[in-house]
Formats: C-alpha cells, sequence, structure tokens
C-alpha cells in the first residue's frame, strides 16, 4: 500500500492541482528521485502570500438563488489566507487561471475601492436596500484585513447610510471593529455569524490552518453578545467522522456565552473541492478516509457533490437526519433559535453623487 503524501505545514490545501473543467494542461511531478527530492535538492521554497489590488465596476453581487437567505452580496477579497481545505470557493480562483488549491490561499485579490463604488451603488435612483451579505465567499477578516481595512471601510458607509449588513467571519478581528458594529446593531441594522467547526485547536489547525483557533472565535462571540450585538453561531460545515462529534459541545460553549442563534451546514464539494479534500484526507485522516466519503456520498444522492437548486443546501439519508435531529434537540435543550432577527432597511439614507448624505 502506498503511503500517504507528505503534509504541506501550514496550508490547507495539500497540492495545486490545475482545473481540468477548462481543459487546462495538467502538470504533474515524476521520476525515481521524487521519494528523496528534499535529500537531494533541500527542501522547496516557502509558500509567501502575495496580493493583487482589483479595480472591479460593481461591488455589490446580486442572486436569485432559492437556497440561500440573501439576494446580494459584498466580497472585499477574492481568494482567502484561512486556507480552509473545504472553502466552496476555491473554484473561482480557476477564473483567474489559478488552481483552487494553493493559489487560492496564497495568491490574494484586494478591492481597495469597494467602499466608494458601495457608495455609488447606493446614489442609484432605482437601488432598494436590503442586508447586504459579507463573508459569503471569502472572509471579510482573513489576515490582509488588518493592512487594507476595506471591510471596516464598507461598514463605515453601511452606518452613514443606515444600510443593514450581515457578516460571516472564521475571525476574532470582527471584534477589532467593535465601535461600528455597536452602533449599527443599536440601530438594527447589524447581525454577526461566526462559524466553529470543532473545539479542537489541532484539529481547526488542519482544516483551517490560518483562522482562529476555535477558543478565540467563541469569546468573540461572547464579546459580541455583551456589547448588545446580535451573534450567531454556525457550525459550518459538518464533516461527517471529523468534526461531527463537536455539533452539541459547539452549541453549548456558545449558549454558555449568551448565543441564542445557531446553524449548521453540512459539507459541500463542488468542483475542485471534492479531491482537495479526498487529498487531504488521505494525507491527514487515510485510516477513516473511505469511511468520510461513504457518509459524504450518502447524503449527496450518491456523488462528492449535489450541485442542483433546491437540494444542493439539504442533505439527505439516514445521516444528514442524525446530524439534523442532534442539532435539533442540542438548541432546544439550550434555549437557542427561539426568536427571528429581522433587520431593518427603513431608515436607509441614500448618499448623493457629491459624497455626502441627502437630506431629504
Amino acid at each position: 500500500m502506498a503511503s500517504p503524501p507528505s503534509p504541506v505545514h501550514g496550508r490547507g490545501a495539500q497540492s495545486d492541482a490545475v482545473p481540468q473543467r477548462f481543459g487546462l494542461a495538467a502538470r504533474e511531478l515524476d521520476g525515481d528521485w521524487l521519494d528523496a527530492r528534499e535529500d537531494i535538492d533541500g527542501p522547496g521554497p516557502k509558500l509567501r502570500t502575495t496580493v493583487v489590488e482589483e479595480k472591479p465596476k460593481t461591488i455589490v453581487s446580486f442572486n436569485q438563488s432559492p437556497d440561500i437567505p440573501f439576494d446580494r452580496s459584498i466580497n472585499a477579497y477574492r481568494g482567502c489566507e484561512h486556507g480552509c481545505i473545504y472553502c466552496f470557493a476555491r473554484p473561482t480562483h480557476a477564473y483567474h487561471d489559478l488552481s483552487p488549491g494553493l493559489d487560492f490561499e496564497t495568491k490574494l485579490f484586494a478591492k481597495p475601492d469597494a467602499a466608494r463604488i458601495l457608495r455609488e451603488t447606493l446614489t442609484k435612483p432605482n437601488y432598494r436596500p436590503a442586508p447586504i451579505a459579507m463573508g459569503t465567499n471569502t472572509d471579510p477578516y482573513q489576515p490582509i484585513e488588518g493592512r487594507y481595512r476595506i471591510t471596516r471601510q464598507i461598514l463605515e458607509v453601511a452606518l452613514e447610510t443606515r444600510h443593514p449588513v450581515t457578516i460571516t467571519t472564521k475571525s476574532a478581528r470582527v471584534t477589532r471593529d467593535m465601535d461600528l458594529l455597536r452602533e449599527l446593531a443599536r440601530l438594527d441594522l447589524v447581525a454577526v455569524g461566526v462559524s466553529v467547526t470543532s473545539l479542537d485547536p489541532r484539529l481547526s489547525g488542519l482544516l483551517e490552518p490560518r483562522a482562529s483557533s476555535p477558543a478565540k472565535r467563541l469569546e468573540a462571540l461572547g464579546s459580541l453578545v455583551a456589547a448588545g450585538i446580535p451573534a450567531h453561531v454556525s457550525i459550518a460545515p459538518v464533516i461527517p467522522s471529523i468534526t461531527d462529534a463537536f455539533i452539541e459541545g459547539i452549541l453549548q460553549e456558545a449558549a454558555a456565552r449568551g448565543v441564542t442563534s445557531a446553524s449548521w451546514i453540512m459539507l459541500r464539494l463542488p468542483h475542485e473541492v471534492a479531491p482537495l479534500f479526498r487529498e487531504w484526507l488521505e494525507v491527514h485522516f487515510p485510516e477513516r478516509a473511505g469511511k468520510v466519503m461513504n457518509i459524504v456520498q450518502s447524503v449527496r444522492n450518491g456523488r462528492d457533490n449535489d450541485p442542483s437548486f433546491f437540494s444542493r443546501m439539504k442533505p439527505q439519508g439516514v445521516w444528514a437526519e442524525v446530524f439534523r435531529t442532534r442539532f435539533r434537540l442540542a438548541t432546544r435543550r439550550l434555549g437557542m433559535n427561539t426568536v427571528s432577527l429581522k433587520l431593518d432597511s427603513s431608515h436607509f439614507v441614500r448618499p448623493s453623487p457629491g459624497g455626502q448624505l441627502s437630506l431629504l
């Protein structure tokens, strides 16, 4: 039996597989020297993160998907240094002729003009406000936000115009914008979701190598609650035989910090995410890789992924029902999900084309 490949330390993806959907030529190392290449050539160069500044013409993306609860979103960055191996956004890097693997977490794009473009969008007479979702594709608080502050600038525009926003993140950096979030919350303009996948820092370090530790994410949830900011814990994704053992524990830890809203999402493996995730399993959990993928396929109609509208977010089968029941019983016991949160769009103030808010 072949031994599993050596891990790429500090990164989620274990290779830079080229997407085959677009007919790009695949490159594969070959030769007897591969097993001893580090002894011969020494270790390869350390992966470095690079950032390209992007100049988009639009910043708000609209969708008509029946499977998600929002119709518009903003992503300040393309690619994500958190490196979550399961990230469903990885295939978007293929549109840049880049790999959804290591390129996705090392070759990033930032949109410094996002706040200015958002303001221009909000000035349009036909624009009608509704909550803008942030963090739906890549994390708005990944490490480069500390340098660019694009997410903070977007929140400043939201507060100025009284426009509602939602945030989803795996980073405790969200608390750095507590001043803005507190003011937005006072006006019923914001809700913050923090995704927690496990309570084991070592496991999270393999799954999400550059995201905040589980303890820091839970601490951030507690800080948000204490500041009066609507906070939500998302167990996303649930990975069978890897993270599902933590469902009740995560909910209990969040509830102990005053969080009353929770959700879960089953692992999704679209396009190149499936082979990247399989490779990750072979590196880190070879003894249970087969079991994990058998369960994944059992809830996705026998496939690695179900891309169809109406069913892609609704896993089926016995295992899906087990997870669903466990989540329902735990939230009921903890008194969670008894009140629905509704953000307020009624106080939206359209900015004038000159940059000042309209007085009308």
